[in-house]
């Protein structure tokens, strides 16, 4: 029986999680898989704060390096959170040989290359499953299960706070501040939640997916990102009436070997199997040309299903003869900064003759056709009208230097958001 001993970098709820689930599994993963497990240190910050599980007092340090530098221990799982000091300790762990189980994505996206090469020189295995989607396995389906392919696209519902909040705009046509104070009270949204509504948490998670999905390293500063702040009711609700679901999506796709990444709010179709993962739920969907379209769903969040990931890629660790590293090639990823999908365009007009004709004039002087049209009268807008315009796949550049030719006093409040998945 192969023994492993462990070093927890922190250990608040996801770290008392883990703690939890080798309690509770530890006699039938030493039966199963033919490892077993002893938790030697946890560092933590006071030794004395109340945990949701018994842990004996001994086990705890407040100092790094009776976790970092202690021979005896061979894998570090890190949950701190944040990039430092964690990114710091996960380097510090790999250079000393110990293998490092970690769910941070924002350390990870941010420290890649370094990381990845610390690794390497030591030997020491990097395993991150639980750093995108919680416990679904999208990390190992797309290095282990999914290599015959080339992978082409991946777009996912890869943050829960901000599906939730869109879930239920969509089905309530509640504001976004409504929504998300009710998110913040019920612990699904964080006090400050600029992290998940601005879209940097799911550009973190990005950033890995593309790389490991493109071989190539898509650094987190390239993702594009667009969050939901400014998305309204009245946006989610003409949408709805044209066959559309709101979600912030994130996307990524290689197309004449450059790669495009960016996390912005996306209408999908509503037969698109995206359209119906709502809630705090996650999704990917990935297409590649061998496997074709396939979609993972599940809790992309919590204690039990992050812990889940980490406990599984413990296993594997433990298990592992040699640590295998992604393959991610040396050259530089070429980034697109422009990119071709179809678009929604609302925008309030002057309610008169020829107006149409000469927004259809401007679309079409910039190779931008229209696919749909919509007027909507809206009550309170005397000599105003609401057009809503669907166009076919076009450039952004484009769409967007067209809407900057029209004229101000005539169009105003335009809301652009991007159409996948048709």
């Amino acid at each position: 029986m192969k023994r492993t001993r462990i070093g927890f970098l922190g250990c608040g709820n996801i770290g008392c999680g883990v703690y939890r689930l080798l309690q509770r599994q530890g006699k039938r993963i030493e039966e199963n898989e033919g490892v077993s497990f002893e938790i030697a240190r946890i560092l933590v910050r006071s030794k004395t704060k109340a945990r949701g599980v018994e842990i004996p007092e001994r086990l705890f340090t407040t100092e790094p390096q009776d976790v970092l530098d202690d021979e005896r221990i061979d894998v570090v799982m890190e949950f701190m959170g944040g990039e430092e000091p964690a990114a710091s300790y996960i380097l510090r762990a790999l250079r000393n040989g110990k293998t490092v189980v970690t769910a941070n994505k924002m350390a990870l996206a941010t420290h890649w290359d370094e990381m990845i090469a610390a690794a390497r020189e030591s030997g020491a295995g990097l395993y991150y499953e639980a750093s995108v989607c919680g416990a679904i396995p999208i990390i190992r389906a797309i290095g282990d299960s999914l290599q015959a392919n080339r992978i082409t696209s991946v777009m996912g519902i890869i943050n829960g706070t901000t599906n939730y909040i869109l879930s239920r705009m969509s089905r309530e046509g509640a504001s976004y501040e409504e929504v998300l104070s009710d998110a913040q009270r019920l612990g699904l949204a964080e006090p400050d939640p600029t992290a998940d509504v601005e879209g940097y948490d799911a550009a973190y998670k990005l950033s890995i997916l593309s790389t490991l999905s493109f071989h190539r390293h898509v650094p987190v500063e390239c993702v594009y990102r667009e969050g939901i702040t400014n998305v309204t009711p009245l946006d989610v609700r003409l949408g709805r009436e044209m066959g559309l679901t709101l979600k912030l999506l994130a996307v990524a796709k290689e197309e004449e070997g450059r790669v495009q990444a960016r996390v912005h709010p996306t209408f999908v179709p509503d037969t698109h199997p995206l359209a119906s993962v709502n809630g705090a739920f996650n999704a990917v969907y990935v297409d590649g040309d061998a496997c074709d379209e396939m979609m993972f769903y599940g809790r992309g969040a919590g204690d039990m299903p992050t812990a889940s990931a980490l406990v599984s890629d413990l296993i594997k660790a433990a298990r592992a003869e040699r640590h295998a590293l992604p393959a991610v090639g040396a050259v530089p990823c070429e980034m697109a900064d422009d990119w071709i999908c179809e678009h929604f365009v609302r925008m309030q007009v002057s309610d008169e003759p020829g107006v149409l004709a000469v927004l259809a004039g401007t679309f079409a002087r910039h190779g931008v056709s229209i696919a749909s049209m919509v007027q909507k009268g809206e009550s309170g807008t005397q000599g105003r009208a609401q057009l809503i315009f669907l166009t076919h796949k076009a450039s952004e550049r484009a769409v967007r230097s067209a809407l900057a030719e029209m004229d101000g006093s005539t169009v105003s409040q335009v809301s652009v958001i991007r159409v996948e998945g048709r």
